[in-house]
């Protein structure tokens, strides 16, 4: 838990793919917190109260999986709404012509993303969404190891970059540093 608040304030990004993989782990171990706090809570050699609350923690998440039927696939609401702030903050930043800068690595980006959205077949994510999928999986691929190509290598680097400069335009949205105020 006191991870994904970490995140949450240093990294909008790092914190949607560790929840996505907080995710995918509670799957892995079939929603059962007991084994979630054998295998990934224990561990990490924590106080009484930290563990407390990190078994608190997987257990509300655990529930929410459950009331939100996402127990075999897809993402808590919790997560799609943090997705769906950086989703509307980039529809903003690409209609005010203040942010060339912004615009500009998007449309750097945007091939990469048409040519994934194309290869996800019937259901295309949007582009946020998109690229955050390219993130994760080049995440999954390399905790298992798995060779990237080159080719890949360059999209994934491209996406990672225009989503830093998404990320770093949130977190001065949430501190009031993006745009002036109108007093």
């Amino acid at each position: 838990m006191n991870i994904a608040s970490e995140k949450r304030k240093s990294n909008i990004a790092e914190y949607i793919l560790y929840m996505w993989q907080v995710e995918d782990s509670i799957r892995a171990y079939n929603l059962d917190i007991a084994e979630i706090e054998k295998n990934v809570i224990n561990p990490q050699n924590l106080t009484e109260e930290q563990h407390k609350m990190q078994v608190e923690w997987y257990e509300s998440l655990i529930d929410m999986m459950r009331r939100e039927n996402v127990e075999k696939s897809g993402h808590l609401q919790i997560n799609k709404n943090v997705l769906h702030q950086l989703v509307d903050l980039h529809d903003i930043l690409l209609k005010d012509p203040r942010f060339p800068e912004y615009t500009a690595e998007f449309y750097k980006t945007l091939p990469y993303i048409v040519e994934l959205r194309s290869k996800a077949g019937a259901n295309p994510a949007g582009e946020i969404e998109t690229c955050f999928n390219a993130l994760y999986g080049m995440l999954m691929l390399r905790l298992a190891g798995k060779e990237i190509s080159p080719e890949t290598q360059v999209a994934i680097a491209r996406i990672a970059k225009f989503i830093a400069v998404l990320a770093h335009n949130f977190h001065l949205d949430e501190a009031d540093k993006l745009f002036p105020h109108k007093d």
